[in-house]
């Protein structure tokens, strides 16, 4: 049922991965408020699961067997969004109505008020705890379909997030994937000093959970990871995805500052031309 991009293919998953970026920029700057590091940061992770990995069919969002994506940390839907449109979940020209009055597209993504969309994400720390619920349900009913949980590093000092770790564990939930965006910041700096996190990988473990660590801006390495994980019977995985925040626009990148506010207009044009022109790299066929 869905559309099966080769793995090998990562030039198109970049190249993907570039216009997704680019569309934030554009909805952020059309809303005049929303995240920015997050989204950008995220965008190659969501890239690979929606064309490379994810059981889906965007003609049937409520086809009985899809994959179910669960995003925990709701704040960084300016990404999600985008990929949905993309994907052909809805038309392109409706993102420009994020945040908007009677909007499909809120600040925090709302269960089913848009296709694609399968949970609420608003206060942080409660998206693995409903993945869990899914992954349960799926196993009680014999059914394959797969839970992804997409959840940011900052929410792990929420205590609900440890709950469903070590409910996960004991569950044994191995049709559970967790991806963690592990770019260091949160909206009052960095995490290692706001509420240090490491040893991230060794505190999973301790909870009865497959590990893997990988460049989170690694096409290869993702889709790779994913499918690692849907080799693991007996145990839940997560995937803790090294990310850089703001990723592809120079004045954001690794700035926490940039974690809840959106680009000025001219601000998203240096932005805009950066990611045209891949920094330079390339004429943009839009200058």
């Amino acid at each position: 049922m869905k559309e099966h991009v080769a793995h090998t293919d990562i030039e198109f998953l970049e190249k993907k991965a570039n216009e997704i970026r680019a569309d934030i920029i554009k909805i952020l700057v059309e809303a005049g408020s929303g995240h920015s590091a997050g989204p950008l940061g995220m965008a190659d992770v969501f890239t690979a699961l929606y064309f490379a990995v994810l059981n889906i069919d965007p003609k049937k969002p409520l086809w009985e067997e899809r994959d179910r994506v669960i995003l925990s940390n709701g704040h960084i839907c300016p990404v999600w969004y985008p990929i949905l449109a993309h994907r052909g979940f809805f038309p392109h020209e409706e993102l420009l109505t994020l945040r908007k009055l009677n909007s499909r597209l809120q600040g925090h993504p709302h269960a089913f008020a848009l296709p694609g969309v399968e949970n609420t994400g608003g206060p942080l720390g409660q998206g693995l705890s409903q993945a869990v619920g899914k992954a349960l349900t799926a196993r009680m009913d014999k059914k394959k379909w797969w839970t992804y949980c997409l959840l940011s590093d900052g929410e792990h000092d929420e205590g609900q997030t440890w709950e469903a770790i070590m409910f996960a564990g004991k569950e044994k939930l191995g049709n559970l994937t967790a991806i963690v965006d592990r770019n260091n910041i949160q909206i009052d700096g960095f995490t290692e000093d706001v509420m240090p996190l490491e040893p991230l990988k060794e505190k999973y473990e301790s909870f009865g959970w497959h590990v893997q660590e990988i460049d989170g801006h690694n096409m290869e390495a993702i889709i790779n990871s994913c499918n690692e994980a849907k080799a693991i019977f007996n145990k839940p995985s997560v995937i803790i995805a090294h990310t850089i925040p703001g990723k592809g626009v120079g004045f954001m990148e690794r700035d926490w500052a940039w974690h809840g506010k959106p680009p000025k207009p001219d601000e998203a044009k240096i932005a805009l031309k950066e990611l045209r022109t891949l920094k330079g790299k390339i004429i943009s066929e839009h200058e």
